[in-house]
């Protein structure tokens, strides 16, 4: 499987992300061994969702960032706030 996941940071503003391993990589997000991540702990997982398809996946986490993707992730999954891109 492989996963988009969207991070509440500790600053307020929220980070998109991909991986194959959701465990692993949301720990590593903790331990502040993301660089993207690492200056506005703590972080918090507000959503996530799974794919079969590789492609798929990273092409939802491109839409994520883009203008309309950050509309729609407000709107739909995390309430307003700021949002990394």
């Amino acid at each position: 499987m492989y996963y988009v996941y969207i991070l509440k940071c500790g600053n307020g503003e929220f980070y998109k992300g991909y991986t194959s391993d959701l465990r692993e990589r949301l720990a590593r997000h903790q331990r502040g061994e993301v660089p993207s991540t690492a200056g506005c702990l703590p972080v918090e997982l507000v959503f996530y969702c799974a794919f079969v398809n590789k492609y798929k996946a990273l092409a939802f986490e491109k839409y994520l960032k883009s203008g309309s993707g950050r509309a729609f992730m407000n709107k739909r999954f995390v309430s307003s706030g700021r949002d990394t891109g």
